[in-house]
């Protein structure tokens, strides 16, 4: 299968590219993305082949359905690292919280968040390619607090790969922004700025695309790529899990084949959702997509308007904070695929130069055909924190949380919704500290002990490892730095 650009193509690259090419240089012409030429078409016979498949198994087909370039001894090699996720036959626990609805598990694999289901497996694979090539990467990732850990943890001693991680200092939590500073291994730089997630975001997209910067990169034979959900070697992961997660539902009686369900999914960045939606569009069986946000809720107008308007607007810092983003890059996939590239380009240069695009009333009628959405706040977010567990004996993080309003208000109770937890709890204990018990201003490292006496729930050693552990990776700089402090790390 090839790979086509969601801008158009440009005289300088090829009209297709393979899968490889695609996930080693992922910024395509005009500043746009790669997406699928086609999409397989799965149909009723995959879904029951896989009805009683492992994780791996199914993820294997899914990819070979595909047609990647990947040898398939590599794909196993990657998906191999599924078996050190807290239950090798079941990385993703899909559990009953209350009649009807339904939350997927993604955090149980090492940085206890969602994007070890991708970052995983796509650090084996991109590492395995630069190896073939006898190339050496430069990989890039900007972070709201979660893929800075799990790339970190993929790439680290990784041949043939070197990692630049940008975070916004002062906006993740205290666990997460642990998790990358004591990252010890001498491919990995962490670098925070003073700034939000969209500053690192703009300055990894805008290193991805500069020509000078490739050159500099080139004067020490170092290519350039991107862990980021701009690369599509994380969606293709990102696709598996909402198959299992229905099939999961399949395996429990809960539903029976073909039965379509509501797929919930807290969102940032956009790649859990696009990861929903390519599913859905392959032969998944879906009501609808809810789209659930924070009090940085552009998607829920955008969902709701049609409008994409970040005029006069500046990030919030909330109680979920992976979310707090106003860019969600994966969008521009959705747009591609429901108006084409020209569109697409019209739109996406439009938000770049006005900050503001809107669509008409049909292209909205569409987009609602496949999307609902709803936003929490935070103090909304911890009543439910503290509801569902005093009441269904379920304890979630906050990102979670938002899933549980857009569930009320956008879902007909009939019908079975399948939400996805992102994050373990011990990722932003102060805020479910504070939910539970009242507590104010605690630290992570006695929120933490407070919860796990509350809620009689371990914290799980790589957590409690975390506050005796070196802080290695020191570096917070102005974000105009940026460049220059990648360059005196290579």
């Amino acid at each position: 299968m090839n790979f086509i650009q969601t801008r158009g193509c440009d005289k300088n690259t090829p009209l297709s590219v393979t899968f490889s090419q695609a996930i080693l240089s992922p910024i395509a012409s005009f500043g746009g993305l790669y997406v699928p030429e086609n999409l397989p078409d799965l149909g009723r016979e995959f879904l029951n082949k896989h009805v009683n498949s492992s994780y791996k198994d199914l993820a294997f087909d899914l990819l070979n359905r595909f047609e990647i370039d990947i040898d398939s001894y590599v794909i196993k090699e990657a998906l191999d690292l599924y078996d050190k996720f807290d239950n090798s036959e079941n990385p993703v626990p899909v559990v009953k919280v209350k009649e009807n609805l339904y939350i997927s598990e993604l955090y149980h694999g090492p940085t206890r968040a969602f994007k070890d289901m991708a970052l995983q497996p796509f650090g084996v694979v991109l590492s395995s390619i630069a190896q073939k090539k006898g190339e050496h990467y430069l990989i890039l990732a900007a972070t709201s607090g979660d893929t800075g850990p799990a790339a970190l943890e993929t790439f680290k001693n990784r041949s043939n790969v070197q990692v630049a991680c940008l975070y916004p200092d002062g906006g993740t939590s205290d666990v997460q922004r642990l998790q990358m500073v004591t990252e010890d291994a001498k491919n990995l730089k962490v670098i925070g700025i003073n700034g939000v997630f969209d500053d690192a975001q703009n300055a990894l997209k805008r290193l991805l695309a500069s020509e000078e910067f490739k050159k500099a990169l080139k004067e020490k034979n170092i290519l350039l790529s991107a862990a980021n959900s701009v690369n599509f070697g994380r969606i293709i992961f990102q696709i598996i899990y909402h198959i299992h997660s229905y099939l999961e539902l399949v395996r429990q009686k809960a539903i029976t084949m073909g039965e379509k369900v509501y797929l919930n999914v807290p969102s940032g960045n956009f790649g859990n959702a696009l990861g929903a939606y390519y599913a859905w569009k392959m032969g998944l069986p879906v009501e609808k997509i809810i789209i659930s946000s924070n009090e940085n809720n552009v998607l829920t107008k955008l969902i709701k308007t049609g409008k994409y308007d970040l005029r006069d607007l500046h990030v919030v810092s909330t109680t979920s904070p992976a979310m707090d983003i106003l860019k969600s890059s994966n969008i521009e996939r959705v747009l591609y695929d429901m108006f084409g590239y020209k569109r697409t380009r019209e739109l996406m240069q439009n938000l770049e130069e006005k900050n503001f695009y809107e669509l008409t009333s049909d292209e909205l009628a569409q987009l609602q055909e496949s999307f609902d959405a709803d936003f929490c706040t935070g103090d909304e977010g911890k009543v439910y924190i503290k509801k569902t567990f005093q009441k269904n004996g379920y304890l979630m993080d906050p990102h979670t949380a938002t899933c549980m309003k857009s569930y009320e208000t956008c879902s007909d109770p009939k019908i079975k919704t399948i939400a996805y937890s992102t994050a373990e709890w011990t990722k932003f204990s102060p805020v479910i500290a504070n939910a539970l018990t009242g507590e104010v201003d605690a630290q992570d490292i006695k929120a933490l002990a407070s919860i796990s006496n509350e809620a009689k729930l371990e914290i799980p050693s790589m957590i409690k490892e975390l506050f005796s552990k070196e802080i290695v990776q020191k570096t917070v700089i102005e974000k105009e730095d940026i460049e220059k402090e990648i360059l005196k790390f290579l």
